[in-house]
């Protein structure tokens, strides 16, 4: 391993990550094991590129030094940002597979019990393929998830790297929010987020911001596509901060014109939800249980919505095409998974379906502490209504009695079936 001091993170903090790993590649039986997901290789190198359609590959032996397979291209990668002092790059013109296989024989380690990332995006079936038809000596075992099992819980660094990605987020929300108002176009709304966010310090994110506005709003992952909001429509927004490829993400709404009851409703149920998880979320809560709790708060409504997802998910390290870590752990039922200190999660209470045409959400990234949990925000939850052309103003309950008299039943409704 090569010292540097020019890091994401210090030195120290990927000797640590390295030691971990290599106490699981032991307790696993295995000789060495081929990481070749993006995320993971940068958790454990500082290695990153767009790049990475081509195959790639961090080796890391249980004792002997760790090295690279790359495009000759992203060699430079491994030179200028990594630890990593060994790499065997191929060139366009040659075998990926092939190279990864002379360099197991190169270091004697062809015949052993070889470790890899079976279910990774970037290790495709004919690249598996390859490997078992040509690596006859070695035993190949799948490991996918050995270096998640380090990535899950975030170190007091790696949280300080998301504060950074939150301001970009709420920056880049802020903007958006500002952005909205009849005439304007999604993509008008989208440049918008996406200028405040870079010139918060935000770094390119795993996926651009989501944008819609009126019926689109009921089509999932959409965003924009040149459409001109109209008065009177809600906008619905989606933000996920990076920076140093950690993210963020928040869901804000705002409403043209008036805020009907059901809209009122759906507002105050979600912050039902959000108020739940910041008072219940604790240490060792299974994350079925938690999805359960936030699931049954939105589901209690006579408005039409639903909740079609998971609840929430894990997020942090992330390459296009998803900030998304919720292959290590999401919110969902039936999950054992328990809340630990340090886990990072989006959760996203929206709803689906209000009055049968309309998607609004507020959402939250929080952290696990070891005692309950707390948010990277400060932005305030509630939906954002411009009564005017180019005004602004909070709906609040003391400015909003008729609405309020009309929504209070079922939201008690909602709280009793809660608690």
């Amino acid at each position: 391993m090569r010292h540097r001091d020019d890091m994401t993170f210090p030195f120290e903090e990927y000797e640590r990550r390295l030691s971990e790993l290599r106490e699981r590649i032991e307790e696993r039986h295995m000789d060495a094991v081929v990481i070749s997901d993006p995320e993971n290789i940068m958790y454990l190198t500082d290695y990153q590129t767009t790049g990475y359609s081509f195959f790639q590959a961090l080796v890391v032996p249980l004792e002997a030094e760790p090295f690279m397979i790359t495009r000759k291209l992203e060699e430079s990668n491994v030179i200028h940002r990594t630890w990593v002092e060994i790499t065997r790059p191929y060139p366009d013109t040659g075998d990926a597979i092939q190279m990864l296989v002379d360099a197991l024989r190169e270091f004697g380690l062809d015949k052993k019990r070889i470790g890899y990332e079976r279910n990774s995006y970037f290790f495709p079936a004919y690249h598996q393929d390859c490997i078992h038809n040509t690596l006859t000596d070695g035993k190949l075992l799948d490991c996918f998830g050995i270096v998640e099992e380090g990535r899950v819980c975030k170190s007091s660094m790696e949280i300080a790297l998301m504060q950074n990605a939150a301001r970009a987020t709420e920056a880049g929300m802020q903007a958006g929010i500002d952005a909205v108002q009849a005439d304007a176009t999604e993509n008008e709304i989208g440049a918008a987020i996406s200028a405040a966010m870079f010139r918060a310090g935000g770094e390119p994110p795993a996926v651009m911001p989501y944008v819609t506005s009126g019926p689109r709003t009921m089509i999932g992952h959409a965003t924009w596509e040149g459409r001109i909001v109209q008065p009177g429509e809600h906008v619905f927004l989606e933000v996920g901060g990076c920076y140093r490829r950690y993210h963020t993400a928040m869901m804000r709404t705002v409403v043209l014109g008036k805020l009907s009851p059901s809209m009122y409703k759906a507002q105050e149920i979600m912050k039902m939800a959000l108020d739940a998880v910041h008072n219940n979320f604790q240490p060792g809560m299974t994350v079925s249980d938690a999805d359960n709790m936030i699931r049954n708060i939105i589901t209690k409504n006579d408005i039409g919505a639903r909740l079609v997802t998971r609840s929430g998910y894990s997020i942090g390290i992330a390459f296009p095409p998803s900030w998304d870590e919720g292959y290590i752990v999401s919110l969902k039922q039936g999950e054992s998974a328990v809340l630990k200190p340090g886990m990072t999660f989006h959760i996203i209470p929206w709803m689906w379906g209000v009055d049968g045409d309309k998607t609004c959400g507020i959402s939250d990234t929080i952290h696990i502490t070891e005692d309950g949990c707390e948010s990277f925000f400060t932005m305030d939850r509630d939906f954002v209504v411009k009564a005017d052309q180019g005004k602004q103003k909070l709906i609040s309950v003391d400015k909003s009695a008729k609405i309020e008299a009309k929504a209070d039943k079922q939201i008690e409704h909602a709280q009793n079936s809660a608690s």
